[in-house]
C-alpha cells in the first residue's frame, strides 16, 4: 500500500541561494537599508516588476501587509468603504479595517468567481474601492469587473496571493488592477517563510506605499535604480507626509525569494498538469465536481477545490472524516470550525454578518485539497482515489447508480 505523501512540505531552496545566506549571515548585514544599493531586497524588487512586466514593486513583510498599503497609497478617506468577494481568506477583510475603511462583501457563486450581479448591485456611489481576490487561484472575470470599476473611477486592487504565474487573456494577473499584491508565505508557489510584494505602474502610489513601508528620512532613495523623474516627484511630495508602519522585508527573505523566481515558470507547468490530472479523475464521480476554468484564464494552481454533489450536510462531514481516514485532509471550507475563509467568522467586521446566501451554500460543500507541483503522478492517484473512495464509504452504491 503506498502512503498518502506529505502535503505541507514546501520544495527544497535553490542552492544558489545559499552563498548570499552565508555571506548575510557572516555579516549579518540583513537590513535593507544598510546598504547604499543593489541590497537583495532593492534587486529582487527589480527582479520581480520586470518579470511581471510592472514598473514598480515593493517587499514588505506579507501579502496583508501590501493590501494595507495599497489602501493607504490610494488616500482612502476613513470610513471608505472598499468590496471585497465573501469568499477570500481572512486577512483581506483584516487589511481593509486596519486602513480605517470599512468592508462590504459581495455574493461568490459556486465556481468560486465572484457573482457579477451582486457586484454590479454593490458597486454603487459609496464605495471607494474593490479588492479582487484571486482566492485560491480562481480568477473572476476581469473584463467585466474592470469595465465596471472603470466606469464608476474605483481604483481595483488584486489580491493575487493565490495567482502567481496565473494569467487573464495573456496578461499578468496582479497588472490589471492599479495595485498587485502577492505572498511569499510557505504554503506559496515562491515561498520565504513569510513575505509579500506590490506592484504597479502608478509613481505616487509606489511612492507613497515605500515611504509607509518605513523608508524613513532618505531611504527612500535607495528605492530608485534607474533615472525616473516621475518617481523622483512623488517621493519629493510625499517624503514627511505620511506614518512609518514599518513593514520592511528584509535581505535574508530576499535571498531565499530571489533564486526561486526562475523556478515559477516550471513549478507552474507542473501545478497545471498535476491539477487537471486529478480535476479529470474525481469529476468522474457523480459526488464530486471541479469547476472549469473561465475562457480567458490560464491557472497556476497548487491545491484542488471540488464541489460535493447531492450529499447532506450529515454525508459531507462524513465524507471529510472518511478522506482523513485515508490519510488525505480534505477542508470543507463551510464546515470547519473557525476557518477563517468562511465569512460568519469574520466578527471583527462591524455590523452584523450579511446574509449573503449563495456564498454560504458554496461553501457548505467546496472542499479544498493541497496538490504541491512537486506531487508525482503516483502521489496524485493516492490521493485523488482516496477521495473518491471516500465518496464510496459514505454514499450507498444504490443512489450513486440510480438504481
Amino acid at each position: 500500500m503506498t502512503l498518502p505523501p506529505n502535503v505541507y512540505d514546501a520544495e527544497p531552496i535553490p542552492a544558489a541561494a545559499r552563498a548570499e545566506i552565508d555571506r548575510m549571515l557572516k555579516t549579518g548585514d540583513l537590513f535593507r537599508y544598510t546598504a547604499p544599493e543593489n541590497a537583495p531586497v532593492t534587486l529582487l524588487e527589480r527582479e520581480f516588476a520586470d518579470l511581471m512586466g510592472s514598473k514598480y514593486a515593493l517587499a514588505v513583510s506579507s501579502c496583508s501587509a501590501a493590501l494595507f498599503l495599497s489602501l493607504k497609497a490610494l488616500g482612502l478617506p476613513r470610513d471608505a468603504r472598499v468590496l471585497i468577494p465573501a469568499f477570500t481568506f481572512a486577512a483581506v477583510p483584516s487589511s481593509v479595517i486596519h486602513a480605517d475603511c470599512v468592508p462590504v462583501l459581495c455574493e461568490v457563486g459556486e465556481n468560486y468567481r465572484i457573482h457579477i450581479t451582486d457586484f454590479t448591485e454593490k458597486l454603487d456611489s459609496t464605495i471607494s474601492a474593490v479588492i479582487i481576490s484571486h482566492m485560491r487561484g480562481h480568477t473572476s472575470d476581469m473584463d467585466e469587473i474592470m469595465a465596471l470599476c472603470y466606469a464608476r473611477g474605483v481604483p481595483v486592487v488584486e489580491d493575487a496571493a493565490h495567482s502567481l504565474g496565473t494569467t487573464w487573456g495573456g496578461r499578468n494577473i496582479g497588472t490589471i488592477g492599479r495595485v498587485g499584491c502577492f505572498s511569499f508565505q510557505s504554503y506559496k508557489l515562491v515561498n520565504a517563510g513569510e513575505g509579500g510584494i506590490m506592484i504597479t505602474d502608478d509613481p505616487d502610489i509606489i511612492a507613497r506605499a515605500v515611504i509607509m513601508s518605513g523608508a524613513y528620512e532618505h531611504n527612500w532613495a535607495k528605492h530608485i535604480t534607474t533615472p525616473d523623474p516621475d518617481l523622483d516627484a512623488a517621493f519629493a511630495k510625499a517624503q514627511n507626509q505620511l506614518p512609518l508602519y514599518n513593514l520592511r522585508l528584509n535581505n535574508l527573505s530576499a535571498a531565499i525569494i530571489r533564486p526561486q523566481l526562475a523556478e515559477i515558470e516550471r513549478r507552474v507547468t507542473d501545478g497545471r498538469r498535476n491539477h487537471d490530472y486529478v480535476a479529470a479523475r474525481l469529476n468522474a464521480s457523480p459526488w464530486l465536481e471541479v469547476p472549469e476554468k473561465l475562457e480567458q484564464e490560464e491557472r497556476a494552481p497548487d491545491s484542488i477545490q471540488f464541489n460535493l454533489v447531492g450529499m447532506t450536510e450529515d454525508e459531507t462531514r462524513a465524507f471529510a472524516e472518511a478522506a482523513a481516514c485515508r490519510g488525505v485532509k480534505v477542508q470543507v471550507f463551510g464546515l470547519s470550525t473557525d476557518n477563517a475563509r468562511a465569512f460568519w467568522n469574520w466578527r471583527f467586521i462591524p455590523g452584523r454578518a450579511p446574509e449573503l446566501p449563495q456564498t454560504r451554500a458554496m461553501l457548505m460543500r467546496a472542499c479544498d485539497t493541497r496538490l504541491p507541483a512537486r506531487l508525482t503522478q503516483t502521489e496524485l492517484d493516492v490521493i485523488s482515489d482516496a477521495i473518491i473512495d471516500a465518496t464510496a464509504d459514505v454514499m450507498p452504491p444504490a443512489r450513486a447508480y440510480g438504481t
